[in-house]
């Protein structure tokens, strides 16, 4: 087992994520196996407390773990399915030395940070490594880790001093540490700075871990000088330092450090066997980056959310939108609304923002209201939803949008006034999304409805059902603490809002559909976990498809259309060199079919999803 640590000086948020998604990219596009693992230096036992304000989005997994967002950016890139340990945090360790020294596991010993903390990091690492994670159960080779924080924080001490004797335990020819760090250039000078980087590489080497890769973060293309600098004032080759300029599209970094020689660097470090031969996983990345480049034609989409001032709220709702734009052959717009600012209240108080949000909205081709908690913001997501039902604009609602879906035509057409959410509105007359039955109103923490779970379809006619290739049932993951009202679910239908979708037990709404809309769909899940570059969810395909005034069509036609190009992909197996078939680009056309509809062998759905529409340019 080779394993690679990604750290991070000078600042957070530098881009650690990326770059280790990035960097088991192209070891994986070499054909080997990896696994990746975060840490993160917090007390809390898992993310899913947080509001999204501190980290980002909350991240949940197939087996319920509520995780960093950085895991998110590991599956979508190395298409793999983690489980909640591939997520470690301080809390998480503390709790598991401390159950130990409550059963007497430590004889009597003083428990300390070291050795007692710090052998469980290791033994934590040295386990999670090795569990597969590719679908053909084959033990990973590599194992990407990432520490989250700064070099320097005092809460990630124990993880640095974890890694130092880390390195002796597994020998230095199985451990490289890839240290990620800024490059500032000062608006003043244009001049790109190396002192941050300096002063953050002394400090790690002071703390026992010398980088064997500078990745350097920066907003132009590094000057050889200011390389030649580093390399001397940091103890590395001038080889060793790697440029990581700002870029068009995410998916161009790994094609970055493809191009300065990180997997010849890696591979002659770590010994990998790997043959130095053209990959045709990385030619696909890059015409995927190129045609994302070149895409033209807009489709915007108003996303109506609470958390809209921090675009990593909403990480893989945006990215599921991309997914399905780019396999659509469109441009992506997003159009982020406060929902508070549509209120009559923002029309009192803040009236230019007010129009402002309702210019949007008016002027967008779709809408999607996500998913999210507490009672801010929810009259204004209800007037979005209101918009798109009268005004025939399709509509997307995830999670607590499908529940607000709801509760808007409860309100508006079944003539209930009152109707509410019980989280809301404990005393409404009509209760029409009410409390789980298993959660546990006492505790916060993990008691919510999480993971994976099965959604059986319940009409041969849904446009979801299409979308998802005619199966009889998909599996999705969750994250909700309510459901809608089951006894209620006759009015609703008898008004044309079908629940096209329920549990294996009949008692839980998992998805809508209004009829006689151009694209009214609701789900209680979050598909958006689950999508990936090649595998658009279908949920936001069909909502980009609606957008692009193309969905009616695809439909029409089977969910097949005369295919620009063709594209065969083997999801059933982890490596890359055997999932890509050649693919040649005509000359582009305005006119042409714009994406391709192939059956795909889903296992993650537990069926065939027949008619999966995946970009013309696809990737694995």
């Amino acid at each position: 087992m080779k394993y690679i640590l990604v750290t991070g000086g000078v600042i957070s948020g530098i881009g650690k994520g990326i770059i280790a998604s990035s960097v088991g990219t192209i070891l994986k596009s070499c054909g080997l196996h990896i696994t990746a693992i975060k840490i993160d230096p917090y007390i809390n036992i898992d993310a899913g407390t947080f509001s999204p304000y501190e980290h980002g989005e909350v991240f949940v997994l197939d087996d319920g773990g509520e995780v960093d967002l950085d895991l998110g950016n590991y599956e979508r890139f190395l298409d793999v399915r983690l489980i909640r340990d591939n997520n470690l945090t301080t809390g998480k360790i503390y709790q598991s030395v401390i159950s130990k020294e409550r059963r007497g596991d430590y004889l009597g010993k003083t428990v300390q940070v070291v050795p007692h903390i710090t052998d469980a990091i290791q033994e934590w690492v040295l386990k999670q490594a090795r569990i597969p994670v590719d679908e053909d159960g084959v033990e990973p080779q590599v194992c990407v880790i990432e520490l989250g924080g700064t070099v320097g924080d005092i809460e990630s001490m124990p993880f640095i001093e974890a890694f130092r004797q880390f390195q002796f335990k597994v020998k230095r020819e199985n451990f490289c540490n890839i240290h990620v760090s800024l490059i500032p250039q000062p608006k003043t000078t244009g001049e790109q700075k190396t002192k941050p980087t300096q002063s953050s590489v002394r400090e790690l080497r002071g703390l026992g871990l010398s980088p064997d890769l500078i990745m350097c973060r920066c907003i132009t293309p590094l000057e050889s000088a200011v390389k030649e600098k580093i390399s001397m004032f940091c103890h590395v080759e001038p080889t060793q330092v790697i440029c990581v300029h700002d870029v068009s599209s995410v998916y161009r970094v790994p094609l970055l450090l493809e191009d300065q020689g990180v997997v010849s660097y890696l591979c002659q470090r770590l010994n990998l066997p790997v043959e130095m031969k053209p990959r045709k996983m990385l030619a696909k990345w890059k015409e995927m980056a190129d045609r994302s480049d070149r895409l033209l034609e807009p489709v915007s989409i108003a996303l109506v959310g609470k958390y809209t001032k921090l675009a990593d709220a909403y990480t893989s709702v945006i990215k599921a939108l991309e997914h399905s734009a780019f396999a659509i052959n469109h441009k992506l717009e997003v159009k982020y609304l406060d929902s508070a600012e549509l209120e009559s209240t923002a029309l009192r108080d803040e009236p230019v923002k007010y129009h402002e949000a309702w210019q949007k909205l008016c002027s967008s081709h779709g809408v999607l209201v996500p998913g999210g908690f507490g009672v801010r913001g929810t009259e204004g997501k209800m007037l979005a939803i209101n918009w798109a039902r009268k005004k025939n604009l399709p509509f997307l609602g995830v999670c607590l949008g499908m529940q607000l879906a709801v509760c808007e035509f409860a309100c508006n057409v079944l003539g209930w006034e009152d109707a509410n959410s019980t989280e809301f509105n404990p005393d409404t007359k009509h209760p029409v999304v009410i409390d789980m039955p298993e959660h546990n109103p006492g505790q916060m923490g993990g008691t919510m409805r999480l993971g994976k779970r099965r959604t059986i379809f319940k009409s041969s006619t849904s446009v979801l059902r299409k979308l998802y290739g005619n199966v009889d049932y998909v599996e999705e993951r969750h994250r909700h603490r309510f459901e809608v009202n089951p006894e209620l679910k006759h009015h609703f239908e008898q008004k044309g809002l079908q629940f096209v979708g329920q549990d294996v037990e009949g008692t839980r709404m998992e998805m809508i559909e209004l009829q006689d809309h151009c694209y009214f769909v609701g789900v209680q899940y979050h598909p958006e976990f689950t999508s990936r570059p090649i595998k658009p969810s279908p949920p936001y395909l069909g909502l980009l498809l609606a957008a692009a005034g193309k969905l009616q069509t695809y439909l029409a036609k089977g969910c097949r259309l005369s295919p620009r190009d063709t594209y065969s992909d083997c999801s059933g197996s982890s490596s890359p060199e055997t999932d890509i078939t050649e693919l040649k680009f005509p000359p582009s056309s305005n006119n042409g079919p714009d994406f391709v509809a192939v059956p795909v062998q889903d296992h993650h759905a537990g069926g065939l999803r027949g008619g999966q529409v995946l970009p013309a340019e696809a990737l694995h």
